[in-house]
């Protein structure tokens, strides 16, 4: 007696999934079945960036470009060692001022007031001497200005200076210390800068006057 189902033991016919010895083998496809296989594309290389004017770059315009970066950053690296240099000798100097002159914690801190105040009255003579009446070497005003007057004053210090006397209760104090700072060193800048500007004038016939840069 026969099976009605045609496809009953017979391992190689039928359905691959119906249970048969090769129904988990993959299957090897033609190469010629589906006619020439298509070439792998190439990936497509990123859009050159464009510039500030909207237009697109060019490569040989980016490789200009990043060598006009590399050496806008080459030639920062004077400026930013002295900068270093000074900023070093300042805050030395200032850490010497407060170690010579060290105030109790709930005491007027004498030392860095000092400190802000004359940086301040520093910098009014350097700002005026070479901006206004002398052309210094490109790394003296960086030296000086951002450098050495930059490390010597301190407005961290000083801010904590006034939130620890506020604190331990010496309100007063706290008061004088912030206020007393802050006019300090702006009637310091003001009054150096104006006599610097006189004197510097003076001495050279002319008006006081700003130099055009």
């Amino acid at each position: 007696m026969h099976d009605d189902d045609p496809h009953n033991g017979d391992p190689h016919s039928g359905d691959p999934h119906d249970g048969g010895p090769h129904a988990d083998a993959p299957r090897e496809s033609d190469p010629h079945a589906a006619g020439p296989r298509e070439a792998p594309r190439p990936a497509s290389a990123s859009p050159a960036p464009p510039s500030h004017d909207g237009e697109r770059l060019l490569p040989t315009d980016m490789d200009v470009a990043a060598r006009d970066r590399r050496a806008s950053v080459l030639s920062l690296l004077p400026t930013v060692a002295v900068v270093a240099l000074g900023g070093a000798l300042g805050a030395a100097a200032r850490y010497a001022v407060e170690r010579a002159w060290a105030a109790p914690p709930d005491g007027f801190p004498w030392a860095t007031f000092t400190v802000n105040v004359a940086g301040c009255a520093a910098m009014g003579i350097v700002v005026v001497l070479f901006m206004e009446v002398w052309r210094a070497p490109p790394l003296v005003r960086p030296f000086l200005a951002t450098g050495f007057l930059g490390g010597f004053t301190t407005l961290s210090t000083y801010a904590a200076d006034t939130e620890r006397l506020a604190r331990l209760d010496r309100a007063g104090i706290a008061l004088a210390y912030y206020a007393g700072t802050l006019c300090a060193a702006l009637a310091a800048v003001a009054l150096t800068s104006a006599l610097t500007r006189r004197f510097a004038f003076a001495r050279r016939g002319a008006p006081a006057r700003r130099a055009v840069r």
